[in-house]
């Protein structure tokens, strides 16, 4: 008897761990429950995907939607309906809200807020602070917790553990990998004085690269000491790639998209503050080291740091305007902008952006391409060329950096457990994301 599902992909180029091949995906119950030649089967939505790649669901694991109490910048549905615009399924978003993510009633509101209101699956990380270590080992294990996020130098809201003291009682309680924001809060202070006012070309050599090499050198020594695994986000240097590669056991790290594709000087000259972040965007010599990293597997995902700020806040001089850039809806067209230029191949973003983000946060059944998987693909059309505009975007901010930037590659359609989300430019289901399951937190089944 012909298998019947509820919707067949047809035809599109799969790419999972066989490789790449061209075949067709059914889907029931917004899990994947077949993949190959399909043509005997029928279902009740059929999607011609002819021409195209079927990726596993890209997912973003660090975003900033600024909800609560700061949505006249974003908030969790401009946020999510940004990412699947861009082919993003799933994002893990910050603590650093007001009031900021760190006690079980503020998780439980964030979850709530999003449940069936963001457009893409969501996690959500538990900040750790001083004030919160003796809670932390029953708040990482909430349902749709990412893990604990600690910032060691200041940044975009007022979460900061600066020293190994308070650093080491975290470490201790925890039980996951924990993620870092890693600069190094001392030599920061101390830097302060060699910011040039009305010059954002100093932002890097305030936030220089010691900053961020010490910081993260610090993080991987309490790792050893207390037997725990961290992540260190939105790498920056040459020097912590080079450094990293000796500790992969106890460290995984992240790239972004705008260290890998903006250089210093340029991008303050044409940007100004719009291309103001923490940890800066540096010379091509450290972009250059990024790229190494990714060559030689040292960098475990990408993520796309959005951290949105109103242009009438990005217009005020440096060093008064805030470090951030809105990101998760180009993450995908400036990666496979790269892939097609020749920079990495298509399996080594499949592995950045689903596989390597399930590996290192034990995701359940998220990305692979693979029967009794969640159905969450990221449909890309290789050859399609388009321009980046501010138009396009999508986040409450309604810029972005790639303004005018021609790619080649572009991200046609998004589905999430199985509902096609977003195709060919337009959001075509009501929100219906739900929170991400983690090996290491599943619920027992009532």
């Amino acid at each position: 008897m012909a298998q019947t599902f509820d919707t067949i992909l047809r035809s599109g180029t799969i790419v999972n761990q066989d490789g790449e091949g061209v075949g067709d995906i059914g889907i029931a119950g917004g899990r994947i429950a077949a993949i190959g030649g399909l043509a005997q089967a029928s279902a009740r939505e059929e999607i011609d995907c002819r021409g195209l790649h079927i990726l596993p669901g890209v997912i973003d694991t660090q975003v900033h939607f600024r909800e609560p109490g700061l949505t006249h910048k974003e908030d969790l549905e401009t946020g999510s309906r940004s990412a699947v615009m861009g082919g993003v399924t799933a994002v893990f978003e910050m603590p650093n809200t007001n009031p900021l993510t760190v006690t079980a009633e503020a998780f439980a509101a964030k979850i709530q807020a999003g449940h069936h209101r963001m457009h893409c699956d969501f996690a959500f990380f538990i900040g750790g602070t001083r004030e919160n270590v003796r809670d932390l080992p029953e708040l990482e294990r909430a349902h749709g917790c990412a893990g604990v996020k600690v910032f060691i130098g200041s940044s975009t809201g007022s979460l900061l553990v600066e020293d190994d003291e308070s650093l080491r009682k975290i470490f201790q309680v925890i039980r996951r990998r924990a993620a870092f924001h890693a600069e190094d809060e001392y030599r920061l202070n101390d830097r302060k004085g060699l910011r040039v006012e009305n010059d954002p070309r100093s932002h890097p050599v305030w936030r220089d690269e010691m900053a961020a090499l010490k910081a993260t050198q610090r993080l991987v020594a309490l790792a050893r000491e207390t037997g725990k695994r961290i992540h260190v986000l939105h790498i920056s240097t040459k020097d912590e790639i080079e450094y990293l590669r000796d500790h992969k056991d106890v460290a995984t790290c992240e790239a972004t998209p705008h260290h890998l594709t903006l250089v210093a000087p340029e991008c303050y000259e044409r940007l100004g503050t719009r291309a103001q972040m923490n940890p800066p965007v540096r010379g091509a010599d450290h972009r250059e080291g990024i790229w190494q990293g990714i060559a030689q597997g040292i960098v475990d995902v990408l993520g796309s740091d959005h951290a949105p700020h109103t242009l009438e806040e990005k217009a005020k001089t440096y060093p008064n305007a805030p470090s951030g850039m809105t990101g998760v809806q180009t993450l995908v067209p400036t990666m496979l902008d790269h892939v097609n230029a020749g920079r990495l191949s298509l399996a080594r973003f499949v592995d950045l952006t689903s596989a390597g983000p399930a590996r290192i946060f034990n995701i359940a059944c998220k990305g692979r391409i693979a029967a009794g998987y969640d159905a969450d693909f990221t449909v890309v059309d290789m050859k399609r060329r388009e321009t980046i505009t501010n138009a396009w975007t999508a986040s409450k901010a309604a810029w972005t950096p790639y303004d005018g930037m021609g790619v080649t590659g572009w991200p046609v359609g998004t589905i999430v457990r199985g509902r096609r989300v977003m195709w060919q430019g337009e959001i075509v289901t009501p929100a219906t994301g739900e929170p991400v399951r983690f090996l290491e937190t599943l619920q027992p089944v009532i």
